[in-house]
């Protein structure tokens, strides 16, 4: 980075984000405009939804506070809005780099794809970790200098290795667990406490293609789209929250192992799409679906 540009980045006023979800009605918008106004703040960019069909409303604002101020006031300061239109809020430095555990078995090409986004600055978060239930990618792990974590997992062993998953993430302070292609069904209990936390991906045929080979199966029966889906992790198995899908048209000449190819770039890239939102707390909960202020 040139001195000019250090300067400039120290000279920026400090940047935050808002997020917040209640019932709607009148007086939401005005209520969070008069309050950054009033403590000096300035609105950068805001979007927002309202769902008819569940009555709920959705904001994000990324404002700047010229007059030195931190998150702690920030958010001491707006509890009361918060309390009189029944907010489902939070403030965060929009700087802060999210610390994210990601987990895997034996398909590497999604962590190979966060390690290198997030190393060239293309994902804000920092890896505080990674976890697998082989040790397979060790060695890819260890050239990032990222911890890495061998758990194995048996039928015998699920409910210690989960809990040593929970003490990672405890230990390091993660806001996020990315599945990048981990291959183990988690407990409902893990589901529930990691709840809104835990992103997986999945190839889209599910259910169609359930089991070994899922491409084999589509080629077989003629697929012409494949694609992936990234959703939050609930206790209903590749059920939770949609947050973004990913599709690619394919010919009849294409082969199993080409179809395979495509698939990994897509899952690559829906997922990449997920964990950035996420971080950049874009993400709404609403129910089952999400709002994604992309």
């Amino acid at each position: 980075m040139s001195e000019q540009s250090i300067r400039a980045a120290a000279s920026r006023p400090d940047q935050y984000v808002l997020t917040l979800s209640c019932p709607d009605k009148q007086g939401i918008v005005h209520a969070v405009s008069s309050y950054l106004f009033m403590t000096g703040c300035n609105i950068e960019d805001s979007q927002q939804f309202g769902d008819h069909d569940t009555g709920l409303f959705f904001m994000r604002v990324h404002f700047s506070a010229e007059a030195p101020v931190t998150v702690e006031k920030l958010r001491a300061s707006f509890a009361a809005i918060g309390d009189s239109f029944q907010m489902d809020w939070q403030i965060h430095r929009a700087e802060e780099r999210m610390r994210v555990v990601l987990m895997v078995s034996r398909f590497g090409h999604c962590l190979n794809d966060l390690l290198f986004r997030a190393r060239i600055g293309a994902l804000p978060v920092e890896i505080a970790a990674v976890v697998s239930n082989h040790t397979d990618f060790a060695e890819l792990v260890g050239s990032y200098n990222i911890p890495f974590h061998h758990i194995p997992v048996t039928r015998d062993t699920k409910a210690d290795a989960e809990a040593r998953l929970l003490e990672i993430v405890r230990e390091n302070d993660v806001e996020l667990v990315v599945l990048a292609r981990y291959m183990q069904v988690l407990s409902d209990d893990l589901c529930k406490q990691l709840s809104g936390r835990i992103i997986n991906i999945h190839h889209s045929f599910l259910p169609s293609f359930k089991g070994a080979k899922p491409y084999h199966q589509a080629h077989a029966r003629g697929v012409k789209l494949i694609g992936a889906t990234a959703h939050y992790v609930t206790a209903d198995l590749d059920e939770g929250p949609i947050i973004e899908q990913e599709v690619e048209r394919v010919g009849h000449d294409v082969t199993p192992d080409q179809l395979v190819a495509i698939g990994r770039d897509v899952e690559c890239q829906a997922l990449a799409r997920a964990v950035k939102w996420h971080a950049e707390r874009r993400i709404l909960l609403n129910g089952r679906r999400t709002v994604v202020f992309a």
